[in-house]
């Protein structure tokens, strides 16, 4: 069975090959006949997750002030933690 992976510390995509799942008892095993690989948003996620944590504040600035509230309303540690 062939799958797509692309990691983060690389920029392309790479075809491997693994063994077929096990289908266990109360599961399914669905065979696809096509998938389509949406390149735009997978390139955005790998461009996100190698962005500074400056970049990545900038590009979500509800998620700050989510984060800022929860120092405010349970301390640091909690929100840490």
């Amino acid at each position: 069975m062939s799958q797509l992976v692309q990691g983060l510390d690389r920029a392309g995509v790479e075809r491997l090959e693994v063994p077929v799942p096990v289908v266990r008892p109360g599961h399914l095993l669905i065979r696809t006949r096509a998938s389509v690989v949406s390149l735009g948003t997978e390139r955005m996620l790998v461009e996100f997750a190698r962005a500074s944590w400056w970049r990545k504040a900038r590009l979500q600035p509800e998620r700050v002030r989510q984060v800022l509230a929860k120092v405010r309303s349970d301390g640091l540690a909690a929100t840490l933690g």
